[in-house]
């Protein structure tokens, strides 16, 4: 008895609830040791469907490394599977778990959207509201969209203007026909010339068009054109006619794929690895109307029911028109329950019966494969955009070969110090990534220790104090403690950046390169190793021979003045040597021109800033004054002005 007492003593959490898991329907989740969601899940029957997972083997290192990170089970009953299916999607999409199918678009797509109006508006956008408007889409094919659009404002008069139009403003007369009017292209809403029932007549025959029911609609306006023209209203019914023609061209444009009438869509999908690509083809009235596609990843270990149920809830949460039947692919044949659990889904959602089909022969088979081969043909081209995107320049690798670097040197980061005389000294940090530059890494500093004891300028010094200040962030996140705190001067961040939360000085350089020789890189290095950073790739390029040298070397690295890695070296330092130029000579210009004008006798510093920003120079105040001094009096003012001008004619100029 002792024994099976200690046995259940040492059963964890988990195993307990594993153990009283209740044989009904509902979902549950898995969690890792800090108490997140990593998986959810649905079944028919909870005790049954999570107990697998860890009396079976896991098929595929994923599943396997999700069981060994879960640590604690939550789970919800449901009163039914359907329930299941739709909680299940919503924490997903809430939660976003790591090891559930990530479905994403590529891009966002556009929507053509009927307003909930009085008298509503017809126009693309690629944001959905909760408004009670109707959106049909979206459209991958943005010409296409555009076309349609187009199509439908020569058709029907939908009105193209923006404005609030109520029965009030009505009445109050608050507003006025336009051109579009007059040019039969509105019939005057916001003068209340058409009756809301009729504008919104014409409003169910534009969202027929865009729901592929266009052979639906003209047979409708056939019956309307004969009765019009039964009643003697021959006008009227011209106007049907040529409707139905303009109908009639723009369904000719459509693919027919299939003799019977019915709506449907023909979902397939390609998995290769953790990819995998999902097509929808619209069918509407036998013809292809339009299609959609998405990206999933996160599905090596998924079974075909979990991607196709992502796919479908996603697709028809976002979509106003329900087909008559959804057609799926062979491997889709053993997800019966999850299918019985969908149709629940879109009767209970959308008050319409789905059949689901699964062809085993014939022109439907072929429109799967056909769904199927345009689903591979955009993975292909997810795949090409990826191997754009990790493209590795040959610079780069030859760079790592010919330092005998152990990774490659996709981020490099290079440092120089400019001054003149021990003035205005500042260093200018350049990032490239993969031999490109990011220039909104880029970062400038003002050097305050710029001078040794002897009081000229110390290149060694600026250096050391550069690389403290860019590498401390990181050494004090490593929980190295400093050998020295001093208070380091302010540096000078890009438009946009904030001093401390700088993401540039986040990121851990694959090679650091230093704009000078061996004493320039012996300073950095010995920083480095201060704050316990000295494993950090680090090399110095001298400018007169274009020498390279390590750490400790005491002749330089011998690279050929051919190869492409030293040319990517030297574009890198000129850049750096740029950089801290053209910030070098903005701060001296800046303290050569206020200083000049601060010297004059009754000109303070905030008046010397004033006409400064005014003018610009202190050339075009010489220039204002010569030329027209009434003019620069009322700029500059009275007293300013009095006193520029008494020393320009005291000193000739």
């Amino acid at each position: 008895m002792e024994e099976q007492e200690t046995k259940v003593k040492e059963r964890t959490p988990l195993q307990l609830k594993l153990e009283s898991l209740p044989p009904n329907p509902g979902i549950y989740q898995f969690k890792d040791k800090g108490g997140k969601v990593i998986y959810v899940g649905k079944a028919k029957n909870l005790r049954n469907r999570v107990r697998l997972y860890f009396m079976s083997k896991p098929v595929g290192p994923r599943l396997e490394k999700m069981i060994s990170l879960i640590r604690d089970l939550e789970i919800i009953n449901t009163d039914s599977e359907v329930e299941s299916l739709i909680l299940e999607m919503n924490m997903i999409k809430q939660l976003k778990p790591r090891y559930n199918v990530n479905l994403k678009d590529d891009k966002s797509f556009p929507y053509i959207v009927i307003t909930n109006e009085r008298y509503p508006r017809v126009f693309p956008t690629r944001k959905r509201r909760s408004d009670g408007s109707r959106y049909f889409g979206p459209f991958a094919d943005v010409g296409a969209m555009k076309l349609s659009l187009k199509m439908l404002r020569d058709l029907f008069m939908i009105r193209t203007c923006s404005l609030n139009i109520t029965q009030e403003a009505i009445d109050k007369k608050k507003f006025k026909v336009c051109l579009e009017y007059h040019i039969h292209k509105c019939e005057g809403p916001c003068e209340g010339l058409v009756s809301p029932e009729r504008y919104n007549e014409m409003i169910a025959e534009v969202e027929k068009v865009l729901n592929g029911k266009t052979s639906t609609l003209i047979k409708e306006l056939e019956e309307k054109m004969h009765s019009a023209a039964h009643n003697h209203q021959f006008e009227e019914a011209a106007q049907i006619r040529n409707k139905i023609e303009s109908l009639q061209v723009y369904t000719e444009r459509q693919k027919v794929v299939s003799e019977d009438l019915l709506d449907k869509d023909i979902i397939n999908f390609v998995k290769e690895e953790d990819d995998a690509c999902a097509m929808i083809l619209n069918i509407r009235d036998g013809k292809v109307i339009g299609k959609r596609h998405y990206y999933l990843d996160t599905v090596e270990d998924k079974e075909p029911d979990e991607i196709l149920e992502s796919v479908i809830f996603r697709y028809y949460s976002e979509n106003t028109f329900i087909p008559d039947e959804i057609h799926l692919p062979e491997e889709a044949g053993s997800t019966e329950e999850s299918i019985d659990a969908l149709k629940e889904w879109f009767v209970k959602n959308f008050a319409k019966h789905v059949e689901f089909r699964i062809p085993k022969r014939g022109e439907k088979v072929q429109l799967l494969a056909m769904v199927k081969t345009n689903a591979r043909f955009m993975l292909d081209e997810l795949k090409l955009q990826r191997l754009k995107r990790e493209f590795i320049p040959n610079s780069v690798t030859s760079l790592k070969r010919d330092l005998r670097l152990t990774k490659l040197p996709r981020r490099i980061e290079c440092y120089d110090i400019s001054n003149i005389q021990g003035t205005d000294t500042v260093a200018s940090m350049v990032v490239f990534i993969d031999g490109r530059p990011k220039k909104s890494d880029y970062r400038k500093f003002k050097i305050q220790t710029a001078v040794n004891e002897v009081g000229r300028p110390d290149d060694f010094a600026s250096m050391r104090e550069v690389i403290f200040r860019r590498f401390r962030k990181i050494a004090e996140k490593k929980n190295i403690s400093l050998p020295f705190q001093e208070e380091t001067p302010e540096i000078v961040f890009s438009e946009n950046t904030q001093p401390n939360n700088d993401p540039s000085f986040d990121s851990i350089p694959d090679l650091i390169v230093i704009d000078g020789g061996k004493g320039q890189l012996s300073s950095a290095v010995k920083v480095l190793g201060d704050i316990g950073l000295g494993e950090l790739n680090i090399i110095g390029l001298a400018k007169r021979l274009e020498e390279v040298f390590l750490p400790g070397a005491h002749e330089a690295q011998s690279i050929p003045k051919t190869s492409s890695s030293i040319k990517l070296l030297q574009r890198v330092r000129d850049e750096a040597h740029r950089f801290a130029i053209t910030f070098h000579r903005s701060l001296r210009d800046k303290r050569t021109l206020k200083s000049e004008l601060e010297d004059i006798k009754g000109i303070g510093k905030l008046t010397a800033q004033k006409l400064l920003k005014e003018f610009g120079s202190v050339e075009k105040i010489k220039e204002s004054i010569k030329e027209n001094y009434e003019d620069f009096e009322k700029r500059a003012g009275k007293k300013a002005a009095e006193r520029l001008k008494l020393w320009l004619d005291a000193n000739n100029m």
